[in-house]
This record gives C-alpha cells, sequence and structure tokens, in this order.
C-alpha cells in the first residue's frame, strides 16, 4: 500500500468523482480509476459504491479513509520533525486540547516561542480526552490537554496551576439565572445536557459523578455533547441546561446566555500529558521546556 496511492483514495473520497478528482491532481482518469481497483484487490474490499456520475464509500471504504488519514499525517508529522533536526529551529507542534480556559497558558508559551522562533507552526486539534488519547497513542500528536476526570498513568504529565470550575450554562432569562450558584434541587428536575467524558463510570475517581452521588441516576439528561459551543446552541434554543466549565461561552451583554457556578463548587484539575519515552522534536522540546517552567 503506497502512501501516494491513500492520498489518490483521499482526494476521490472527498471530491466524490474520479473524472474531478483526477483533474485535480493532473491525472488521467483511467490511471486513478486503475490506481483505485489495485487498492481494491490488495485490500481484498470493494471501498467505493459507483453511481452514474458520483462515487460513495462503503462500509470498508470509510474505515480505510479514517486508517489513510491518521497515515497521511503520521507521515507528515515524522518529515517534518526530521526536517527539524537541523540547525534551525522549525517545524510543527500538534496539541489535543479539550476545551478550557487554560488553553491561555498555552497561548502564551505559543506567543513566547513563535517570537524568538518564527517558524515554529502549531497545530490545536480539539476533542474529548478519548478521542485525544487515541491520536496520542498513535503519535498524531505530540501533546495533549486533558481535563478531569482521565487516565494519566499512562502518560507522563504536568498538573497545570489553574483550575476550571463547573457549573450551568443557562438562558440569562430563565428564573434560576437570578441565583449566584445552582444547588442539585435547582437542576435535579430540568432537562441537563450533559459532556460524554463526563458521566463515564470507567474512571475511578470522576469528580462530577462523585459530586451528584446517587442523585445522578435521577438526572433528566436531554443530551450529551463533546464541544460545549454546540451544547451552548440547544440551551439557547431552549432544549436543555448545559452542564459545562466557566468561560468558554462568553457572557456579554449581546448574549442570551450566563453562567452559574455549581454549590458546592466544584473545581477540576487540567494537565498536559505526552507519551512515556517520547522522543521529541526540536520545537516540542523547546515547547515542554517552557512548560516545565510553569507547573
Amino acid at each position: 500500500m503506497e502512501i501516494r496511492v491513500l492520498k489518490y483514495f483521499l482526494t476521490v473520497a472527498e471530491i466524490g468523482n474520479i473524472t474531478k478528482a483526477a483533474n485535480s491532481m493532473h491525472l488521467t482518469q483511467p490511471t486513478l480509476s486503475r490506481q483505485l481497483q489495485d487498492l481494491e484487490k490488495e485490500l481484498g474490499q470493494k471501498l467505493f459504491k459507483r453511481g452514474s456520475k458520483n462515487i460513495t464509500l462503503t462500509p470498508e471504504g470509510m474505515i480505510l479513509r479514517k486508517r489513510a488519514e491518521e497515515i497521511i499525517n503520521l507521515v507528515e508529522k515524522t518529515e517534518n520533525e526530521f526536517f527539524s533536526f537541523k540547525d534551525e529551529i522549525a517545524g510543527d507542534i500538534y496539541i489535543g486540547a479539550g476545551e478550557t480556559k487554560t488553553i491561555k497558558l498555552i497561548a502564551d508559551i505559543m506567543k513566547l516561542l513563535q517570537k524568538e522562533y518564527p517558524k515554529i507552526k502549531f497545530h490545536i486539534v480539539s476533542g474529548d480526552s478519548e478521542d485525544l488519547s487515541e491520536k496520542l497513542d498513535k503519535g498524531i500528536l505530540d501533546f495533549c490537554i486533558f481535563i478531569e476526570p482521565f487516565i494519566c498513568d499512562k502518560y507522563n504529565h504536568i498538573k497545570l496551576n489553574k483550575k476550571d470550575t463547573w457549573g450551568i450554562l443557562l438562558r440569562k432569562d430563565d428564573p434560576l439565572a437570578k441565583k449566584k450558584n445552582v444547588k442539585i434541587e435547582d437542576i435535579i428536575d430540568l432537562p441537563i445536557l450533559i459532556s460524554r467524558q463526563a458521566i463515564k463510570k470507567t474512571f475511578e475517581n470522576n469528580p462530577i459523578i462523585n459530586w451528584f452521588g446517587d442523585n445522578l441516576e435521577k438526572l433528566k439528561i436531554a443530551g450529551t455533547y463533546n464541544l460545549l459551543y454546540n451544547a451552548a446552541i440547544m440551551t439557547e434554543n431552549k432544549i436543555g441546561y448545559a452542564l459545562g466549565l466557566d468561560r468558554l461561552i462568553k457572557d456579554t451583554l449581546d448574549s442570551p446566555l450566563t453562567f452559574r457556578p455549581l454549590n458546592p463548587k466544584l473545581e477540576v484539575s487540567v494537565s498536559i500529558a505526552w507519551k512515556k519515552n517520547q522522543i521529541f522534536s526540536k520545537p516540542a522540546k523547546l515547547f515542554l521546556e517552557e512548560l516545565q517552567k510553569i507547573r
């Protein structure tokens, strides 16, 4: 399986038309078709459903698309790492991040490094801990910012000196907004939108589950999310009250939403992690050195 052919496959999967894909890559349509047919023979699976004008991926094709993207990303990351071995400090740093105000600390380090080494580039990948852990394990990411709860034993990590506060995102015109904070009894009968990571019982010490205790089973969960911005739109449209972290959605004069912290107060730690025995590129090593100064 050649990298070149995987790139062909991804281009066709994105465009959905072999002729247009061939033109975009300056190939003839028969050449591209033959390459795809050879790939299907090599894998022993049909990758495309061919229609009169467009083609779509089969379930097997969707699996290959995910793997091909990971392979291409890893190849490009490896090439950039070897490029960074030159005397000049240049290259890419890939950071996975959950939604947290603590990203400000990371942005400060980025700004510091870019000022001294303008050829360093940063790439931020958003997601929840499950998605980011998978990418970190595969070497696609150099670092990951994790918010409690997460399993840290498998990684080297630094606990950052800032914490996030849990609370409820709600509309300003809601009666509950008159309160300075919210208790369990205030929300137990309300439709709640909750982070899918926050209610996972696979973590030994999950602060959200511990905070709710036996009341967790009584919650009326209207939906789950992995990015609070999407949950904020649902809250604005009165679908539910979003249980999330403070300062992720700005409480401005023109915003219909506001935030109220939980009572008793619930704060969670934020850590940045990397694989054990990780061999870093020069830019990533410099980034880690700056991180260690703020621990």
